[in-house]
């Protein structure tokens, strides 16, 4: 959903990107507003609880394709963006060579790849790889949503979504004044109909440690549910 970039993140931060994520401003472009109520004037406003149950949480197929954009809104930066699976494997390309910035996420034959060719101020390009991930194991994540309510995303068309928040903290500590870390928080915005069609995607943290504000945007145009294509870059070491 998540659902990048960085040798620093652990293996549940980087699928959150975008997704994957994986919280708290977003540009008007991909505002959200509540199902009752006036639209908000800036951002995503989370909707009121309802007496309805609880919708299932987000999980995203094994097979899918998508195209969108990637929207980092402090370096007034828009890039085209796809997001296809195939067979439990999946891919995010974001950018291109002629984009001011360029990279791709993978999961792939069981591991995690991030793969960052461009992006201003970045001098390394590594391609991190980070093995024992998968699909099964990002759902799994996704289990822990918290619901925030249904909500409508002032796009055209407009969307019939439900919001959910995930994240990761550090340390894991009880109620109380303790200091925490937000390694990694998303908000994740599915299709009301069906909780494997994503919309939107905030993701918030140390995983986007490229970006000064350390928020990502992925906005989705179009979601199929058909295989899409997924290739391991040639700079990437294939799984052993």
């Amino acid at each position: 959903m998540g659902w990048k970039k960085a040798r620093r993140r652990t293996a549940t931060s980087a699928a959150l990107v975008g997704v994957v994520t994986l919280v708290l401003a977003a540009p008007p472009s991909v505002g959200a507003e509540p199902r009752t109520g006036t639209a908000p004037l800036y951002g995503t406003v989370a909707a009121q609880r309802n007496a309805s149950p609880t919708p299932p949480p987000p999980r995203l197929p094994r097979d899918f394709r998508g195209k969108g954009k990637w929207i980092v809104r402090d370096l007034d930066i828009t890039v085209p963006f796809t997001w296809e699976g195939r067979d439990g494997d999946s891919q995010m390309t974001a950018g291109g060579p002629q984009y001011p910035i360029w990279f791709t996420n993978l999961i792939y034959h069981d591991t995690l790849y991030t793969l960052t060719y461009k992006w201003p101020g970045l001098n390394e390009h590594p391609c991190s790889r980070i093995p024992g991930f998968n699909l099964e194991a990002l759902n799994e994540g996704f289990e822990n949503a918290r619901f925030v309510g249904p909500e409508t995303l002032r796009r055209t068309p407009q969307r019939r979504v439900n919001h959910w928040r995930v994240g990761v903290v550090f340390p894991n500590l009880p109620p109380g004044n303790y200091p925490r870390l937000p390694l990694a928080l998303g908000d994740i915005y599915v299709d009301e109909a069906n909780r494997g069609t994503f919309w939107q995607v905030l993701q918030f943290g140390v995983q986007n440690l490229y970006d000064p504000e350390l928020d990502e945007w992925l906005v989705m145009d179009t979601f199929e549910h058909r295989p899409g294509t997924v290739t391991l870059p040639q700079r990437c070491e294939p799984p052993g």
